[in-house]
């Protein structure tokens, strides 16, 4: 059964105004105030928070609630919102491979969806956090495709295919894939380890990425990066609950959980960190 969806709360959450014909000019503008409006946020899964991934509850959290959420919830709400658009729209699933690039996994641990536009195909991820794309990439190897942020290129093909991202002068994988089209039902038990599993990153550490024109802004625990896309990035450690929380919400324009939820498990990071609070 399909699931109602909101485009008029999705449009004013993002930003989005002009034609919604369902042209490769409307995805890229689509694409590039997804990730510069909605943040990644992982405080569901470390507050041990359930996260669903019905339509309701996708855009009570991201739209009315202004939260953000990690790449199932980004890559759901953005499929539905491209098929309530008329765009031929199929969500695919892939293994991260960033930091590991010979990782071998027995599941996927990513969704990205795939978009067919005048006989061409494209991907779309609006939910890889600090490297989450800001313009779809047309399916073709080895073809360098400069995004508003970062210079990316696809390798392989089918049956895999590659993701990866130019960085200086080198170049790094992001995840693998292949085009085979995944049920909604599909990510629900690959959703479900990644937000409730002891062993997964979500449920362990802070995780929170903007891609606003012109930077990237990151937090990994109580690191705070601003990147400009020219330029030196600007480091800075956070020190105290009270500076994690003005960063969560003044910079990440994040509605937060209640301080009940949320300040005991900053305080744990901090106390990870090295961080005594006086």
């Amino acid at each position: 059964m399909s699931q109602k969806v909101n485009l008029n709360a999705y449009f004013e959450r993002i930003g989005f105004a002009g034609s919604i014909a369902p042209s490769l000019a409307t995805l890229e503008l689509l694409h590039a105030l997804h990730p510069a409006a909605i943040p990644f946020e992982n405080l569901s899964p470390l507050l041990g928070l359930p996260v669903a991934l019905d339509q309701q509850s996708l855009e009570k959290k991201l739209l009315g609630e202004k939260r953000g959420g990690y790449c199932f919830e980004h890559n759901m709400l953005l499929k539905r919102m491209l098929a309530e658009l008329d765009y031929p729209v199929r969500g695919l699933a892939a293994k991260v491979l960033w930091n590991d690039p010979e990782a071998i996994k027995e599941r996927p641990d990513h969704m990205l969806v795939a978009v067919d536009i005048n006989a061409a195909t494209y991907i779309a991820d609006v939910g890889f956090g600090g490297l989450t794309l800001t313009a779809p990439l047309r399916l073709r190897a080895d073809v360098e495709q400069q995004t508003p942020h970062e210079t990316y290129r696809l390798t392989g093909g089918d049956p895999e295919w590659r993701l990866e991202v130019k960085l200086g002068d080198e170049w790094r994988v992001l995840y693998s894939f292949t085009t085979q089209e995944r049920a909604d039902a599909d990510y629900e038990p690959l959703n479900a380890v990644l937000a409730g599993d002891p062993a997964s990153p979500f449920t362990r550490q802070l995780r929170v990425a903007l891609s606003p024109k012109g930077q990237r802004i990151s937090l990994l625990n109580n690191r705070l990066t601003i990147e400009p896309l020219e330029g030196e990035p600007e480091q800075r450690l956070l020190t105290s609950v009270v500076e994690m929380r003005e960063v969560l919400s003044d910079i990440f324009g994040i509605a937060l959980p209640v301080a009940d939820l949320l300040d005991p498990r900053l305080e744990v990071i901090l106390a990870d960190a090295g961080v005594a609070e006086v």
